[in-house]
């Protein structure tokens, strides 16, 4: 699966932007999504996690709940974040993974995008 994250850049305080996460090479079918961001010499952290089916539900880091929603379109092969009320600290590059399991931990997904940077000026 090669994944492409797009949908970054410079937003005011307050405002709001929306991530796409598109796969190719094959679905995203029976993977769990998860959008990760990292800032320099900071390990890559995790932002929200949506499952393949919607069995179970999905789950955000305390930082971004009730501000960034994750959703997804299976017929398109694209996974979203939509980001409002951002704050300059969720300034950073943010990355989606795709993976066999449920997890908050980078580590245990199996594909990554290239990352797209997101800045938030106060």
């Amino acid at each position: 699966v090669q994944l492409q994250a797009s949908g970054g850049g410079l937003v005011q305080a307050g405002g709001s932007l929306r991530l796409s996460c598109a796969a190719s090479g094959r679905t995203f079918s029976g993977y769990t999504v998860s959008w990760f961001r990292q800032t320099p010499g900071k390990e890559r952290e995790f932002v929200a996690t949506i499952p393949w089916s919607g069995v179970v539900s999905t789950d955000y880091a305390n930082s971004v709940k009730g501000r960034f929603t994750i959703s997804r379109d299976n017929a398109k092969n694209t996974v979203y974040l939509q980001m409002d009320s951002l704050k300059p600290e969720d300034t950073a590059v943010y990355y989606c993974a795709a993976g066999s399991v449920r997890s908050p931990s980078p580590h245990l997904y199996d594909y990554w995008g290239q990352g797209t940077q997101v800045t938030v000026s106060s």
